[in-house]
C-alpha cells in the first residue's frame, strides 16, 4: 500500500463533496474561556452521518471495480460502518456489517436504515473484525478494513485541507486515534503544504495499544479496549496507518475515563455540540496540556457525534 499524496487527497474532493460539505471550523467563545487558548474545533460531527468517516467511505466506494461492487463487507464500532453503509447505499453496492455484541444500539439502527445487513458478533471491535476476516472468503466479497485503506486516507484528510485553507497558520492540531486513518490524514497534508503545525493524537488510557507502541520499540497488542469512546476503542494498531503516523505525529496524549466523560460534558456547555467520547477529547486534551499550548492557534477535530442516550445520560449523571 502507497501512502496518499496530496495529489490523491484533492482527487477525492468530488466522491466527497458530492454528498459532503467542507464542514465549519469554529472559534468558540465559551470554549476560549476555559481553556485560556486561541482555540477552534473542527466540526466533523456536523456531517451526513455524524463523523468524519463517511468522507472515506464515500471515495474508497466511489472508486470499486465492477468486481468488487458485487459486495463488500467490514468491521465497525459504528462510524466507520455507517460510512461504508451510506456510500454503499448510494452506489448500489450490498454491504454486510460485522459489530461488536452489546454495540452502540444508535449506531447499529443507522447502519441498518443505510440499508446494511448487520451482523453482531464478538466481545470488541477487533474480534468483530477477525469475523470479517473470515467471512470474506467464505462469501467472496470485498473486505474494507477500517484503517488500512489508502482510498480511505485519502477521503479523510479532504477535513484536513479544509482547515489549513482556513487556517493555513495553525500551530497545533489535536486529533483522536482509534485506527489512526484521520491523523494520518492531519498530517499528510500538513507535511505536504509545508507547514510548521504540530499534530497531537489522543487516546484514552484504557485502550492505549497505539499510544504504548509508537511510544516503545515494538507495536503491543492489549488486553482490552475498556473505554465508553467506542471510537478509540482498538486493542491493535493496523499496518498501514501505524507506518505513517511513526513519521508524521508529533506527540500522544492520553486521557482517563473520567477526562473523557468531562470532554463530553465540555463540549456541551462551551460548544453547545453533543461529542461522543472520541470526538469530545481533543478539547479534553487541549484543557490538559493547555500550559503548553498557550499562545499556539489550537485546532481540535471533533470526530463524531454519535453518542448513544444511556452513555449520555450516565456521563451527565456522573456530575
Amino acid at each position: 500500500m502507497t501512502t496518499p499524496t496530496l495529489q490523491d487527497i484533492y482527487a477525492a474532493r468530488p466522491h466527497v463533496y458530492h454528498v459532503v460539505r467542507p464542514t465549519p471550523l469554529i472559534r468558540h467563545p465559551l470554549l476560549a474561556a476555559e481553556t485560556g487558548l486561541e482555540i477552534f474545533v473542527k466540526h466533523e460531527n456536523h456531517n451526513p452521518t455524524g463523523a468524519f468517516k463517511v468522507r472515506g467511505g464515500l471515495n474508497l466506494v466511489g472508486q470499486l471495480s465492477a468486481e468488487e461492487r458485487r459486495g463488500v463487507i467490514t468491521a465497525t464500532t459504528g462510524n466507520h460502518g455507517q460510512s461504508i453503509a451510506l456510500a454503499c447505499q448510494r452506489e448500489g453496492v450490498p454491504c454486510t456489517i460485522v459489530t461488536p455484541v452489546g454495540n452502540n444500539p444508535e449506531k447499529n439502527a443507522a447502519m441498518r436504515a443505510f440499508g446494511a445487513d448487520l451482523i453482531e458478533f464478538g466481545r470488541d471491535f477487533d474480534e468483530a473484525r477477525e469475523r470479517v476476516e473470515q467471512l470474506q472468503h467464505e462469501k467472496g466479497l470485498r473486505y474494507v478494513h477500517s484503517a488500512n485503506e489508502p482510498a480511505l486516507v485519502a477521503g479523510v484528510a479532504t477535513y484536513a485541507l479544509e482547515i489549513f485553507e482556513e487556517l493555513p497558520d495553525a500551530d497545533v492540531i489535536l486529533v483522536p486515534i482509534g485506527g489512526g486513518s484521520g491523523a494520518c490524514g492531519c498530517g499528510i497534508v500538513r507535511s505536504a503544504l509545508g507547514s510548521r503545525a504540530r499534530v497531537i493524537g489522543v487516546q484514552a488510557e484504557k485502550a492505549d495499544a497505539f499510544a504504548r507502541s509508537w511510544q516503545g520499540t515494538s507495536r503491543v497488542v492489549g488486553d482490552k479496549a475498556d473505554t465508553f469512546a467506542e471510537g478509540m476503542a482498538t486493542r491493535v494498531t493496523f499496518d498501514f496507518t501505524f507506518g505513517i503516523l511513526k513519521e508524521e505525529l508529533d506527540a500522544i496524549v492520553t486521557l482517563t475515563e473520567e477526562e473523557l466523560a468531562e470532554g463530553v460534558r465540555l463540549a456541551l456547555r462551551a460548544t453547545h455540540n453533543l461529542a461522543e467520547g472520541a470526538g469530545a477529547a481533543p478539547l479534553m486534551a487541549a484543557m490538559k496540556l493547555r500550559d503548553q499550548l498557550t499562545g499556539k492557534k489550537v485546532v481540535c477535530v471533533m470526530s463524531g457525534g454519535n453518542i448513544d442516550r444511556a452513555t449520555l445520560t450516565r456521563v451527565l449523571t456522573a456530575a
